[in-house]
């Protein structure tokens, strides 16, 4: 039948959280989301990064390495 996974995936992260999980300075990653390098969304007074735009803002840093 269904097996139901106990690791939750968030679907989206606080600027703490990134710094947290990147290593990258909490003032760097508000930097790079002022440069429109990275995608985030502000709900109130929070500003939350989307797994997707994490993951697509880390792959880009990688690509751009590898050249």
């Amino acid at each position: 039948m269904f097996e139901v996974s106990t690791v939750k995936r968030k679907k989206a992260y606080s600027i703490k959280e990134v710094s947290e999980e990147t290593s990258l300075s909490q003032p760097f990653v508000r930097l790079e989301i002022k440069r429109g390098n990275l995608k985030a969304a502000r709900f109130g007074s929070r500003v939350l990064i989307t797994e997707n735009s994490l993951s697509q803002y880390l792959n880009k840093g990688e690509n751009d390495e590898q050249k």
